[in-house]
């Protein structure tokens, strides 16, 4: 929950920068939303929302099916549509289905059109009781998904 709270208080942060930012940036697409496989916080299924606040620079905020995450984002061009570096938080799991939380960096690669593919690792934070009793816990593990991009202004 403290993780939760964490994630909608930089939300908040993030909006109110990009309200009082004087730099000069194009009303082009700003916002993107984003669903697949090992999306929002690599869950199963789940969804991202992506909001670009300078740039170069954005924020996501995700769910799904029993997870969900947040990340900065540092894209290479000024467009939301490109590819980006990615510093994310994910959650697997909630109360008694949590399996781990992770913090990771990803290259997350966008097509010209809607596909959308990450690729990263990630260090693991806590185990939760749903971890498997035979597979040993993993320090650092690998953080990926894919799925479809849809951007709006």
């Amino acid at each position: 929950m403290k993780h939760l709270l964490f994630a909608i208080c930089m939300l908040i942060s993030f909006f109110n920068y990009s309200q009082t930012d004087q730099q000069n940036i194009s009303l082009k697409n700003r916002h993107c939303i984003s669903f697949g496989l090992l999306h929002g916080g690599g869950s199963l299924l789940g969804a991202d929302v992506e909001f670009l606040f300078s740039e170069r620079f954005s924020f996501q905020l995700g769910a799904g099916l029993v997870g969900y995450g947040c990340g900065l984002n540092y894209h290479r061009k000024p467009s939301i549509r490109s590819s980006f570096l990615s510093l994310q938080y994910w959650n697997q799991g909630i109360d008694n289905s949590f399996t781990q939380n992770l913090i990771g960096l990803n290259y997350v690669y966008r097509g010209k059109k809607w596909f959308t593919g990450q690729l990263g690792l990630g260090k693991t934070i806590k185990k939760g009781p749903l971890w498997p009793d035979n597979i040993e816990f993993q320090k650092i593990v690998l953080m990926y998904s894919l799925g479809v991009y849809i951007p709006y202004k």
